[in-house]
């Protein structure tokens, strides 16, 4: 094994606890109207959909780190979603599991959001 390439997801809590339960070592099958499983390439970009978008939609966001084998993962195309710094790593959901495989090292958990409480009325 030579070379890794450092990822990061933004997930929510139910993606968080399938990764948990595979003792932090695998991602889990993406869902039927989920055909890509798309890791991004910038942390900033991660944090953000973290914060702005899972913390919204499931009361908590988290961001992931990750190394994958740099050389398998040049097969998969990165997209630019959006502006230059938003950058994915498209992964067909149907490679996930050898996706997995090439994982160099835990997935850890880097940084998280949740709903901040509301105030007290006064």
């Amino acid at each position: 094994m030579g070379r890794t390439l450092t990822l990061w997801r933004p997930v929510g809590p139910e993606e968080l606890d399938l990764v948990r339960a595979s003792g932090w070592r695998r991602w889990p099958p993406r869902l039927p109207e989920q055909p890509i499983f798309y890791p991004v390439l910038n942390e900033r970009y991660a944090v953000k959909i973290a914060r702005d978008w899972n913390v919204p939609a499931s009361g908590a966001g988290y961001v992931t780190r990750f190394a994958v084998d740099a050389d398998f993962a040049a097969r998969y195309p990165v997209r630019q979603a959006g502006g230059r710094d938003i950058l994915e790593l498209w992964v067909p959901a149907e490679e996930l599991a050898e996706f997995n495989d090439h994982l160099v090292g835990l997935i850890e958990v880097v940084h998280e959001f949740h709903v901040k409480p509301s105030a007290p009325p006064p």
